[in-house]
């Protein structure tokens, strides 16, 4: 899973190593997370993860600004957090959104989304402008007007045949209008454009189910304040969606549905800026990490352990985005391969994939001594220790790390609970890890570990041939791919939506629903 792109980078890293390739080049350093926005992020991988959610900040690609400035890999004093670089750009304490509710404005004209006491609107001029106005319902009409998911849902569907045309004029529009802003992108722009629209667009069509929504956006909020995002950052982006919408969503767009979308982007924007401004008081907004060990384990796949510069507080079963100091702003999310240690210590298992940029740097070229930044822990993938459930595990490829996280944290809180692991890889070749899971198996009697061999990436069904899993939790960790067969495969025999635990946002509402 790879951390998806950002949209609201402030700084731009400054001389510190070279920046990705001028050349469009795809970057299958994509997890399948999230998974991480809402982007388009696929499921919880723990090499090179997407999430687990794509982000909303993390899908705009792969160059959206870390605050930098001197020290920016050097050891700079954080008011607060001793030893730490300092938390530049970060989100202002409780800050609200910085644009009136009610700037609505008439069809063919710019929406203007203003700053606290600016007198010229931040619009892209289109056209005549004209003020806002305020949409007005009769008593009559009132009970005739669609909700605002519906009108939302309305627009995606009408967009969604144009959905190219719709992202680029949304960039078009954002560096047009605010061309300070194009630096802190990414140079190839083509496999991370549609990421931050898409995020946005994902965000916006499930405002009506709040609970699941809500935690992700929180988590979003959090996450972006490694990229010294700020709450001045999102007029510039609503503008730039409003403007896109209105221009291919001739047949749905009107007074009352750019309403509705006002008040769908400002309820995303506001639940992200409270939830950086309450974590700001709690958490750095990154932290430093030195590699402490490299084991290749294979051509293409190497343990990387990392000791950070302060505690850092997470749960088995987590994930956290990495960047590297080869890759400035580029950043992608590696889940933990082990419980929190003693010691204080975290360790990944890393996959390099073809013209990844932050995968093949770990494997190829991260030594002992190298100095990394990690952002925040986040996933849901986690032990639910209020029951005696036992847990039945699938991980695929480098997706077998947080299943072993998952299988020391049942360990370390002395329960007999069975757990049962099917690891899954498409070659014995592939069976890296296999070793120590057999180890776990020796050392713990409540354990079995079964490998599946399978170049379908279809040994989720394996599960069918074994069980009763009615008294089993389902955990999930892999591809995309493998984790839509095992949500079927897991569903199909018996286990229920709500206790079918994996980091990927967007499959998890698609497979859902």
């Amino acid at each position: 899973m790879d951390d998806p792109p950002r949209f609201y980078p402030v700084h731009p890293a400054e001389g510190r190593g070279p920046q990705p390739p001028d050349a469009a080049v795809p970057d299958p350093d994509h997890r399948s997370y999230p998974t991480e926005p809402m982007s388009a992020p696929g499921p919880v991988d723990s090499s090179a993860q997407s999430t687990g959610a794509p982000s909303l900040g993390e899908a705009a690609g792969a160059g959206a600004g870390i605050g930098t400035g001197s020290g920016a890999y050097g050891p700079v004093e954080h008011p607060g957090h001793p030893h730490r670089a300092p938390d530049r750009g970060d989100t202002p304490a409780r800050d609200e959104l910085p644009w009136p509710r009610e700037a609505v404005s008439p069809l063919g004209t710019p929406t203007r989304l203003r700053l606290p006491g600016q007198h010229q609107a931040l619009a892209i001029e289109q056209g005549p402008v004209a003020e806002p106005s305020r949409p007005t319902l009769s008593p009559a009409s009132t009970s005739e007007v669609p909700s605002d998911a519906e009108l939302v849902r309305r627009t995606l569907a009408e967009i969604e045949p144009t959905a190219d045309r719709v992202t680029s004029y949304f960039y078009a529009l954002l560096f047009v209008g605010h061309p300070e802003l194009r630096p802190l992108f990414p140079v190839a722009m083509d496999t991370q454009r549609d990421r931050l629209l898409k995020a946005l667009l994902t965000a916006a069509e499930h405002m009506d189910d709040p609970a699941v929504l809500t935690e992700y956006l929180q988590h979003l909020g959090r996450g972006h304040r490694k990229y010294g995002t700020q709450a001045a950052h999102y007029p510039a982006v609503g503008e730039a969606l409003l403007g896109a919408l209105s221009r291919y969503a001739t047949q749905t767009w009107g007074p009352d549905t750019e309403a509705a979308w006002v008040r769908t982007y400002t309820t995303i924007s506001q639940i992200m800026i409270d939830a950086a401004a309450e974590n700001q008081v709690q958490a750095p907004a990154w932290w430093h990490a030195e590699v402490v060990s490299h084991d290749l384990r294979t051509p293409d796949i190497a343990v990387v352990t990392v000791r950070p510069d302060q505690p850092y507080p997470f749960v088995a079963g987590q994930y956290t985005s990495v960047e590297t100091p080869w890759w400035p702003r580029v950043w992608r999310h590696y889940s933990f391969a082990s419980a929190p240690r003693p010691d204080g210590l975290l360790s990944f298992h890393v996959k390099a994939v073809p013209a990844g940029w932050v995968s093949g740097a770990l494997v190829r070229h991260a030594r002992p001594g190298d100095i990394l930044r990690l952002g925040p822990p986040a996933g849901s993938m986690t032990v639910d220790h209020s029951t005696d459930n036992g847990l039945l595990c699938l991980g695929g490829g480098t997706g077998i790390a947080p299943i072993k996280a998952l299988v020391e944290d049942v360990a370390q809180h002395g329960t007999r609970r069975p757990v049962e692991v099917f690891y899954g890889a498409r070659t014995d070749f592939d069976l890296y890890d296999i070793d120590t899971m057999l180890r776990l198996q020796k050392t713990h009697p409540w354990l079995s570990v079964r490998p599946i061999v399978d170049d379908r990436a279809h040994f989720p069904d394996a599960v069918r041939e074994f069980g009763p899993w009615h008294e089993y939790d389902g955990y999930l960790s892999g591809p995309p791919g493998m984790i839509r067969s095992g949500v079927h495969a897991l569903r199909g025999i018996g286990i229920p939506p709500n206790r079918i635990r994996h980091d990927s946002f967007e499959d998890l509402i698609t497979v859902g629903n």
